[in-house]
């Protein structure tokens, strides 16, 4: 239990740093102050968690403490003031997560003029807590046991871990606030993916890119692995996701590591976004 516990604070203040990050880096006028700020707190925040002997509440405690200050950092960061479009990125997690294997297109994708709001990691393990209860109920035949009673704890503790590390950077993510629950995103997905009838992250994907549009995102990027079955699903429920929401732009990029043209694919996705942007109904 305690190298659980210790495994997602080290996710969640992952993260969380990785939001501040993307959050400050399109508006940096000091290039590199933002990357800096972001490997200080993972380094830090390794260095914490690798100490042995610490009881689970100094522990957070410490842990805490690092938080403010990686937030205090990232807030000393200069920053422009600036309109970009703001683009949500979804799909594959250790596509989207990973820039060797997605060619680093958020970047590139903040060169050319964007923000990035991308899906955490987090939110896939609430969504395996929500479907490892729903699953329980049909076997116990009950909806209260032992076992519901602890998957229950344990979504509560992961919670309260989660808003500890958290807050310190409540202000600077103004606007980019995460749903309250995973429920959110499995509601918002059952018009084109039950949650009852399809499991996996293509529940996930439909559901984020609702939210992210009715958070005013100006555009809807899936990153996905090529041959992926989520993104093929994905990817054939998305007109029609994209016809009910304003119209908003939806592109499915594909990696298989071989060479693209993704400065030139980005861009194009981009002005569609910008045309979004002007037109769009939703705030």
């Amino acid at each position: 239990v305690g190298i659980q516990r210790a495994c997602w604070r080290g996710l969640v203040m992952a993260d969380v740093q990785r939001k501040a990050l993307l959050r400050v880096r399109p508006y940096e006028t000091e290039p590199g102050a933002a990357d800096q700020a972001y490997e200080t707190g993972l380094t830090e925040a390794c260095r914490t968690l690798e100490r042995p002997g610490v009881s689970p509440k100094q522990m957070l405690h410490d842990l805490r403490g690092l938080m403010e200050r990686s937030a205090q950092q990232f807030r000393r960061i200069p920053v422009r003031e600036e309109e970009r479009v703001l683009i949500g990125v979804i799909g594959e997690i250790f596509c989207r997560l990973n820039t060797f294997s997605n060619e680093d297109l958020v970047r590139e994708l903040e060169r050319q003029g964007g923000e990035a709001w991308i899906a955490d990691i987090g939110e896939w393990v609430y969504y395996t807590n929500l479907e490892q209860r729903r699953k329980w109920i049909p076997y116990a035949g009950q909806r209260l046991s032992m076992r519901m009673a602890a998957a229950w704890i344990k979504d509560r503790m992961q919670r309260r871990d989660e808003h500890v590390l958290a807050r310190p950077f409540h202000d600077l993510f103004a606007g980019r606030e995460e749903p309250s629950s995973v429920a959110v995103l499995t509601d918002c997905a059952e018009p084109y993916l039950p949650a009852e009838g399809v499991y996996g992250e293509m529940v996930m994907n439909a559901g984020k890119a609702v939210y992210l549009w009715s958070k005013g995102c100006d555009g809807i990027i899936d990153i996905s692995p090529f041959t992926c079955m989520n993104g093929i699903v994905s990817e054939a429920i998305y007109p029609k996701l994209s016809r009910d929401h304003d119209g908003i732009p939806i592109r499915i990029f594909y990696f298989d590591g071989t060479q693209s043209h993704l400065d030139r694919d980005l861009g194009i996705f981009l002005e569609l976004a910008r045309g979004y942007r002007q037109r769009k109904k939703a705030p």
